[in-house]
This record gives C-alpha cells, structure tokens and sequence, in this order.
C-alpha cells in the first residue's frame, strides 16, 4: 500500500481530509524513527516492538498472534 492510499483509508475511517490524514501519517513515522534513531524501543501496539540497532528489529509482543 502507497502513502497515498494509506492516507486516503485513514481519511475516510476517521471523517477528516486526506492531506490531514497524510500529514498526521508523516507525524507519526518521523515520530517512529526519531525513537529508534534515540536508540528506544518503538511498541506499535497490535503489531510488536521494533528495536533499534545496526538493523532495525521487529519482534511481536508476547500474546500476539
């Protein structure tokens, strides 16, 4: 899925426009990869933990599927 197509999803989910959809997307993976670069754990929740490192980790929390 493009960012354009993600935005454009989450704009009709959640009854605003699209380039607030898109903007609020940027917001959260520069969010997302400020963490990791901060050498944090980034939890997204349904999804697992990603860790930072040389390579970027993604493990699933316990109790996920």
């Amino acid at each position: 899925m493009k960012k354009r197509e993600l935005a454009q999803h989450a704009a009709e989910m959640h009854g605003v426009p699209p380039e607030t959809a898109a903007d609020q997307l940027d917001q959260a993976v520069n969010k997302l990869i400020r963490t990791l670069r901060s050498g944090q754990s980034a939890r997204l929740p349904g999804l697992g933990i990603i860790e930072p490192g040389k390579r970027w980790v993604f493990r699933r929390e316990s109790g996920e599927r």
